[in-house]
């Protein structure tokens, strides 16, 4: 790419976008595995921390951090005790590294832009979404409809049996309740529907087979791993026909 722009004003446009992972890696230099700064009493920068020689580079010109390599026609080499290269302190400011998350984020260009753009894809106002991604409630990815049929005919098989057990016309009544709530219940249980850390609780005991749920933004990249999105845009398409002038805003949005 660099070496198509023969100058400053060789070029017609200008894309800026979120480095993948691993891009990330390939500009990297290593990784770093500790918080720790500066040794207070070496007052040398820690191994493996956020300022880590092995990594950036040294902080003197031309030596290693042992210092069994010093001068400059050691130069490019890379010392066999600290692993530290042998060249300008200067690279400290152009060097990466990299950490290991231990679960995943949400970039907030993506969660708290206008619009947001995870927002949009998933249909989902930000209030919500921000709810799942702080942990503050679970999102439903995926929901097994087989299950979901047996669970509705498990139902009906329990109601005609207690209603075969019980006397009385009250009795009965407050079974069908039962019946129906249960029922309703289950037709809520649908993929992206935000519940409750209670209400995933309740749910889960009665319905574990029929959906997964999950919280925080490793939920919401499972469901963007499985999301076909010529198929959301074929969909948007054929809503975009139907949907009144007044509402296409939000499909456009949504393309």
């Amino acid at each position: 790419m660099f070496e198509e722009i023969k100058n400053l004003e060789d070029f017609e446009a200008l894309q800026l976008k979120i480095a993948s992972p691993e891009e990330i890696l390939k500009w990297s230099k290593g990784e770093i595995t500790k918080p720790e700064t500066i040794n207070y009493r070496t007052q040398r920068s820690e191994k493996d921390g956020l300022f880590c020689e092995r990594i950036f580079g040294p902080e003197k010109d031309w030596e290693c951090y042992c210092g069994k390599y010093r001068r400059i026609r050691y130069k490019g080499i890379i010392c066999d005790r600290c692993g530290v290269e042998v060249t300008r302190s200067i690279v400290r400011r152009e060097r990466m590294g990299y950490i290991k998350l231990a679960v995943p984020t949400s970039h907030i260009w993506f969660l708290r832009g206008v619009p947001s753009r995870i927002g949009l894809l998933l249909d989902i106002s930000i209030q919500k979404l921000e709810k799942v991604i702080y942990f503050g409630a679970y999102i439903i990815t995926k929901v097994d409809e087989k299950a979901r049929e047996k669970a509705f005919k498990d139902i009906d098989r329990e109601y005609r049996s207690k209603l075969k057990t019980t006397k009385g016309r009250e009795s009965g009544k407050a079974l069908r309740m039962a019946r129906d709530q249960a029922k309703e219940e289950l037709n809520k249980i649908k993929k992206l529907e935000i519940i409750s850390e209670l209400a995933f609780r309740r749910l889960s005991q009665k319905y574990s087979d029929v959906f997964n749920a999950g919280i925080g933004a490793e939920a919401v990249r499972e469901i963007f791993k499985e999301m076909d999105l010529d198929k959301s845009i074929r969909q948007l398409e054929g809503e975009l026909k139907k949907t009144p002038a007044v509402q296409r805003k939000k499909v456009l949005a949504r393309l």
